[in-house]
């Protein structure tokens, strides 16, 4: 335990020097804000440092080292100083020294309490970990970009890796090992979730009574708890008798009076709708699948308040255009359709704030985002192969396709109304109790209110999106469930910063006991979510603390977890290592995931996804068969050589899989540099052709 508490200190110590550095540029972004926006200074300095590594990376200007990051980060410093002592920002952080103080409570205290849950189950195993992981660690060892797929050599990732990356820049800063980074980074997009959520809300209320700072207060709690560990209204199935299967939910009503606490199963909440995935940002957490979606959570959070921001602005300055540029150019790059969905955001604010001259604005915005994801396209195969239309009519299916749009035949999955309310029914009523009580009771419309207005029809058509179109992939049955997902998503977001704003207003104007006593029950289905879902992953925090993500191995396959140990201290760059391929979401590439090191080939149906082919990747699923179980030395050396590799990995899963293992051959084509009970790993010779 006391580790742990050197490990949070350690990383909190960057996390604050890092947002020292860049306050004075926040500052001067956010002056208009009661806080200064200081929370965004972490965030604005993970994204410049994060961006300009990439950029010199992908350039091959500077290589993606710990050198280099600091070199980037002592620059912006200095010129964050110029702009101190330039613009004469002293007296307005002296001004604002208790809010900046609040906020770095919230952090810390956001901090802390994440990484104290995920020490009772920090393993960095099922789900995505492996995938996410192995990027991260493949990143860490790379020197240029994009960096190499550790799981289809010599290929570069064609994925969105730009979050993973900026996960690889802060462990570069801290120089803590990735398997206890990994939970550290999860514990900081939390924190930042928390902090920025209560920021943006706090704000909102500010610009409407400045002097309510209880109320300003309130506003920023509620939304910083229903962004960060808010529910939907699923929770209602707590009073009912459990639906079986899962897959095949019922109306609740339809289900007999049952208090089934101890059955309630938390992921239901996510999987509702057949064939669809509507996650939101604490089932994320729980999880704790460092993906696109959960990287972008700092980086959405200031493009909203950027975007609140300028709402209030008579005009787009120049530097305005930069930074949404950028921003969406980082939502290209980390989770994909985030691009699209934000740039709808803001053409809908845009247009409601400008009105004609919006179209001009947008579309410098769009160039400019497009300038500065270049040299990501340059190296990037987009996976998704088409638009598609759901229950398309009978001429469209017959044509086929249309440009970019897709009709296809049984495609027509569409949400009954009443799943629907499910997941939204809390922030509609919200939004009805909004127009009803404020709205049409001052019978007026100010400038804020317009906004909130603004963002909550924004994040209304984004639920409307996915029952009319889909992003096309490989998945047959689950067409459009990554389409609901990360439309959902941001809509979840949006509608959960404005709550708390939403409930002030509502609860300030005095509504009947009509109103609030429904709203009373369903914010109480919203916020019982996180007991059960925390209490069910983390074993009722009843487990062991720790922080470190590859203990686990230690007990699971104990001779493995000390050859990849060794691997992790012993091996230099990206050498390519053989280990037993295996299918997705099990335990096989644990040491290519674990260490960064290629292997030839991994998961097959992810690398079919970003691929769009899955020749590729079967092809060499035999072959690795071959060069474990084959007697036959020239064909071995053959294979090595074709692959160009240079250790090879027998452990627990290898001897499993391959019952015909010629382990003994190796020895005639390198030597053994490690052994523990039946694990060896053998470095191969570079002259093959002088061995027998």
């Amino acid at each position: 335990m006391s580790e742990n508490i050197f490990y949070i200190l350690q990383w909190w110590v960057v996390l604050f020097l890092l947002g020292i550095a860049f306050l004075p540029l926040t500052i001067q972004i956010f002056g208009s804000f009661f806080d200064k926006g200081y929370i965004f200074s972490k965030v604005i300095g993970l994204v410049v440092i994060g961006y300009l590594s990439w950029l010199l990376g992908s350039l091959y200007i500077l290589p993606f080292n710990t050198f280099t990051v600091y070199l980037l980060t002592l620059i912006c410093l200095l010129l964050n100083l110029y702009l101190l002592f330039k613009n004469k920002l002293f007296n307005q952080i002296l001004d604002s020294k208790y809010q900046i103080l609040l906020s770095e409570i919230l952090f810390t205290a956001g901090l802390i309490f994440w990484a104290f849950i995920r020490s009772h189950e920090p393993s960095l195993y099922g789900l995505e970990k492996f995938m996410d992981f192995g990027f991260i660690n493949s990143i860490l060892r790379s020197d240029y970009f994009p960096p190499k797929d550790i799981w289809m050599t010599p290929l570069t990732i064609n994925y969105y890796y730009f979050g993973h990356l900026s996960a690889a820049v802060l462990m570069k800063l801290s120089a803590i090992d990735s398997a206890i980074s990994y939970n550290l980074v999860l514990a900081t997009i939390f924190a930042i979730c928390l902090t920025a959520s209560f920021s943006i809300s706090a704000n909102l209320f500010y610009f409407f009574k400045p002097d309510s700072k209880q109320l300003m207060l309130t506003a920023g709690a509620i939304s910083a708890f229903l962004v960060t560990l808010g529910g939907n209204l699923h929770p209602i199935y707590l009073f009912f008798q459990s639906y079986v299967p899962a897959e095949n939910p019922v109306p609740f009503w339809q289900l007999p009076l049952k208090l089934n606490f101890g059955e309630y199963w938390y992921p239901n909440a996510t999987r509702f709708i057949p064939n669809t995935i509507h996650e939101f940002p604490l089932y994320s957490f729980v999880v704790s699948d460092l993906h696109g979606h959960v990287f972008n959570i700092p980086f959405v959070l200031l493009f909203l308040a950027i975007i609140i921001k300028i709402f209030f602005q008579k005009r787009l300055f120049l530097f305005d255009y930069g930074v949404l540029g950028l921003l969406l150019s980082i939502f290209l790059m980390t989770n994909v359709l985030d691009g699209p969905i934000y740039l709808l955001v803001l053409s809908i604010i845009l247009f409601v704030k400008f009105s004609r001259e919006s179209l001009l604005k947008i579309g410098i915005i769009f160039f400019l985002t497009i300038i500065f994801s270049l040299p990501f396209w340059i190296h990037f195969t987009p996976f998704a192969s088409g638009i598609g239309v759901l229950c398309a009519p009978q001429f469209l299916i017959d044509i086929g396709k249309i440009g970019p749009f897709l009709f296809e035949a049984n495609h027509c999955s569409l949400s009954p109304f009443w799943m629907l309310l499910i997941l939204w029914g809390f922030p509609l009523f919200l939004m009805s109790g909004f127009i009803k009580f404020v709205i049409l009771k001052d019978k007026k419309i100010i400038s804020l209110d317009l906004l909130i207005l603004s963002l909550a029809t924004a994040a209304l058509i984004l639920v409307i999106i996915p029952e009319i179109f889909y992003a096309k992939d490989i998945y047959p049955q689950h067409y459009r469930a990554n389409t609901v997902f990360k439309f959902g998503y941001q809509a979840f977001t949006i509608l959960g910063l404005l709550s708390g704003y939403l409930i002030v207003r509502i609860i300030s104007s005095k509504p009947s006991y009509l109103y609030l006593l429904p709203a009373s029950f369903l914010f109480t289905l919203v916020a019982v979510y996180p007991y059960f879902a925390i209490s069910s992953y983390y074993n009722n925090l009843q487990s062991a603390t720790d922080l470190d993500g590859l203990k686990y191995l230690s007990s699971t396959h104990p001779s493995d977890y000390l050859g990849i140990i060794w691997l992790r201290n012993n091996v230099q760059g990206q050498p390519i290592i053989l280990e037993a391929n295996g299918d997705s979401y099990t335990d096989y590439l644990r040491v290519s995931a674990n260490t960064g090191l290629p292997t030839v080939a991994g998961w097959p149906v992810h690398e079919w996804l970003w691929r769009g082919d899955y020749s590729g990747i079967s092809s060499r699923i035999p072959e690795v068969q071959l060069l474990y179980e084959s007697e036959d030395l020239n064909e071995t050396r053959q294979l090595i050589k074709k692959y160009n590799i240079s250790y090879v990995f027998i452990g627990d899963l290898e001897r499993q899989k391959y019952p015909k293992l010629a382990a003994g051959k190796f020895a005639n084509l390198g030597e053994e540099v490690f052994q523990h009970g039946e694990t060896i790993i053998y470095k191969l010779s570079s002259d093959l052709n002088s061995l027998p």
